[in-house]
């Protein structure tokens, strides 16, 4: 879920997914407090706001707020959200929608009855979408989400099966869903399956996450992927799928090299090993006369373990992570930013002093986190820094769910090679290339969105009205 007002002003040099996503259907089961435990295994997806939402076989109730989940939710609240169905959301946005009317779940009013809805990535052609809504709604939220939830509650269908089937041919771009509609739980995926979703058994019911992860939180057995443009719908006469055409699929590669929690499985591939591989498939240029080699926390940590098993140079925690301070994204002043990488990260003097090391990192964006991540080793006496990085260089903006901003705001399409390592301060810099991501994954290569990478988008887009001016 993100504000359809794409900003492209964003100058930290994090990576950041929309949101995460989540729904349970155990009947006979009080399931107010499995969501509020998925959604903890779900934060590293989105920290800006949360939301759950329950029916309990009279009305759909929604607690949500800005805030981190342990922020938002006590007992006194989760006491109020009784019901055996129940959808959440975690949410991250882009800057400039830090607003409680954007967080999720949404309660939609329909003439099939009110329904809650929950959205994980972007879709690209909103403004296009909205003009497919009747006259008379007003919109609450600057968000896609709402307008999703909109178009299904209008569009024509006896079931809302029928009406998702109907707004698959109409929204482009990446959405991950869960609905929660009186008695049923919904599922599903856009075509073309940006975005990860999966099921899993729990009791006598089922779950839906963005991650697998939060299934082990909640004692879940996975039991597979959503697939791309499927509709799963669960309620008292069972599981049962609807399938949309999808001729293609795009998933993004990016939730193996960073979004995706290292325990989690993706499409059949442990996330964990999948870094791994990235690692030893690095480790080709890993230079002579190394010491050690160590990770940047903690995406960089499993790659970087991969590496030292290839090349043998020995593996060494050299940053102690404050697990207490938020991500750095989150001071608005540039400055501050900088300044919290330093409270977020502390380099072992004793580890690095007089050695030559390998850092191992998943991406550089825009440069400016790893510029002072090297020169933080520097100033605790690290003699060399070689940076090696999971993916390669990223030369194109996404519209798809993740805030890589325009052109000119990405290091590789200012500057070659050379000149990020100079920006950075590295004494050697290689990004792992294209091929070697893709075989990490053990799947082929067009299962895969790699635009960000190739400047190969799925589809045209140009005919994207959200999209034009960033292209440009």
């Amino acid at each position: 879920m993100c504000n359809f007002l794409y900003n492209i002003g964003m100058i930290f040099d994090e990576k950041h997914e929309e949101c995460g996503v989540f729904g349970i259907y155990d009947p006979g089961e009080d399931v107010s407090r499995v969501p509020y435990f998925a959604l903890y295994a779900l934060q590293h997806r989105g920290q800006e706001s949360a939301g759950i939402a329950t029916y309990s076989g009279k009305k759909i109730k929604v607690i949500k707020r800005l805030g981190l989940v342990s922020q938002i939710f006590n007992e006194e609240k989760l006491n109020l959200l009784d019901g055996d169905i129940a959808i959440a959301h975690t949410r991250y946005s882009t800057t400039g929608s830090d607003d409680v009317r954007n967080a999720s779940p949404f309660v939609i009013p329909s003439d099939l009855g009110d329904f809650a809805i929950a959205h994980n990535g972007n879709i690209t052609n909103t403004l296009e979408l909205k003009k497919l809504l009747p006259k008379g709604i007003h919109l609450k939220s600057t968000t896609d989400s709402e307008i999703l939830g909109y178009l299904i509650a209008t569009r024509e269908g006896k079931t809302f099966e029928d009406r998702i089937l109907e707004v698959m041919k109409h929204a482009k771009g990446a959405y991950s869903v869960t609905l929660l509609a009186k008695d049923s739980l919904y599922a599903f995926r856009d075509p073309l399956g940006f975005r990860p979703l999966s099921l899993a058994k729990i009791n006598s019911g089922y779950a839906f996450s963005s991650e697998t992860c939060a299934f082990g939180t909640i004692g879940a057995r996975r039991i597979r992927d959503i697939e791309p443009g499927e509709i799963v719908r669960i309620n008292k006469d069972g599981l049962k799928s609807f399938q949309y055409p999808s001729a293609k699929k795009s998933f993004c590669i990016f939730e193996y090299v960073y979004f995706s929690r290292p325990d989690s499985i993706i499409n059949g591939q442990s996330v964990y090993t999948v870094r791994e591989r990235l690692g030893g498939l690095l480790a080709k240029t890993c230079p002579k006369d190394v010491d050690l080699v160590m990770g940047v926390p903690d995406s960089g940590i499993p790659s970087a373990i991969g590496l030292s098993v290839a090349s043998g140079v020995p593996y060494r925690e050299g940053f102690i992570k404050n697990r207490y301070i938020g991500r750095t994204f989150i001071n608005p002043d540039q400055v501050q930013r900088l300044k919290t990488i330093k409270l977020k990260l502390n380099a072992l003097r004793s580890v690095i002093t007089d050695k030559n090391v390998v850092l191992v990192d998943d991406s550089i964006v825009r440069g400016n986190t790893m510029k002072k991540i090297v020169g933080l080793l520097k100033e605790k006496g690290a003699k060399s820094v070689h940076v090696r990085i999971t993916c390669p260089a990223i030369m194109h903006p996404c519209f798809f769910g993740v805030d890589f901003p325009s052109y000119k705001e990405l290091a590789a399409t200012t500057h070659d090679n050379e000149q990020i390592r100079e920006m950075i301060g590295a004494d050697s810099l290689e990004f792992i290339s294209l091929s070697d991501l893709v075989a990490a994954t053990s799947l082929p290569k067009e299962n895969f969105c790699l635009a960000c990478f190739n400047g190969e988008y799925p589809y045209d887009l140009n005919k994207d009205e959200n999209s034009k001016y960033i292209l440009e």
